[in-house]
């Protein structure tokens, strides 16, 4: 979760400038002096992302020689979910600062649109220096599959009809493996059975309705449950017996609202429609899992 923590900051970094889903107009002109603190912010949120993995994160973790790891059937693969999601944000974000400075689309793109690649290669290289860790392909595919999915979108329809979101729940298994996280704030960083990644779609961009809301999106979600640990569950912690739980993923359809496509004159409210762009709102939901078949949730989360 190293990178949900870097996209933390540049969330908060760039949360002024980046606007995801309708494409807003932008200055027609270059302004310099926005430009420079573009640059200046995204240099700056480079350096400190890397301060933090080098100097917080691996603080406690020898160095070893460089290694890989292959993790691509971890976590029943929740965890390339929140690569691909942060890759997919900080590219939005970077493209967007750009574009508010009057650079022109293609060199936003050009600069802006692989800068979620970019800030999530040094994790996969830090990884592969320490130990317990490990540089991962899968992981690098999930970067460049959230960098290149907000790109495609750009040049194909000039708009994010699909987006990224997010969404997460506390799950009961830290109670039962403390790993998962002694309070809310660890859970919500370690137990990947809280965390639901989505493609949301908006519906009036794919099939025009006029009775349909321009802001209601159809979003399709993955998640997974009964996870302790990432390839297998443990029977005992500490010398007491574990619950059997059957590890299983879950498909989930429900209905969403882009924020983006809420218009306000007001600069505050249009930050914070900002920021909860990136949170899938909760709806009703029909769940498939191997456990349970079809079910439905009168209120996903």
């Amino acid at each position: 979760m190293k990178s949900v923590f870097v996209l933390l900051f540049l969330s908060i970094s760039f949360l002024g400038k980046a606007q995801i889903g309708h494409e807003n107009s932008h200055p027609d002109t270059l302004n310099k002096v926005a430009l420079r603190k573009v640059i200046l912010t995204e240099s700056v949120s480079y350096a400190a992302g890397l301060s933090f993995l080098h100097f917080i994160w691996y603080k406690d973790t020898d160095r070893v020689p460089f290694h890989y790891y292959d993790d691509s059937k971890g976590y029943l693969q929740l965890d390339k979910g929140g690569h691909a999601f942060t890759a997919y944000r900080e590219s939005a974000a970077a493209y967007r600062a750009l574009r508010s400075s009057g650079v022109s689309k293609k060199k936003a793109l050009l600069f802006g649109g692989p800068m979620g690649l970019v800030f999530q290669t040094p994790i996969e290289i830090f990884d592969g220096l320490y130990e317990g860790w490990g540089f991962s392909w899968s992981d690098m595919i999930a970067n460049t599959f959230g960098s290149a999915l907000f790109m495609a979108q750009e040049v194909a329809f000039d708009q994010q009809i699909l987006l990224m979101k997010f969404s997460y729940s506390p799950s009961p298994y830290a109670a039962y493996y403390p790993p998962l996280g002694d309070t809310p704030v660890e859970q919500f960083f370690y137990d990947y059975n809280g965390h639901t990644y989505w493609l949301s779609a908006n519906i009036n961009s794919i099939v025009e309705n006029s009775w349909v809301p321009d802001w209601l999106n159809v979003a399709v979600g993955y998640s997974g449950n009964g996870m302790l640990k990432e390839f297998e569950n443990p029977s005992t912690y500490r010398g007491e017996a574990l619950p059997e739980f059957i590890r299983h993923r879950q498909c989930i359809l429900s209905l969403d609202i882009d924020f983006s496509r809420i218009h306000t004159d007001r600069k505050w409210l249009k930050m914070i429609l900002r920021a909860a762009n990136l949170i899938k709102v909760p709806f009703p939901a029909l769940e498939y899992n191997k456990v349970e078949g079809f079910v439905f949730r009168s209120l996903y989360f």
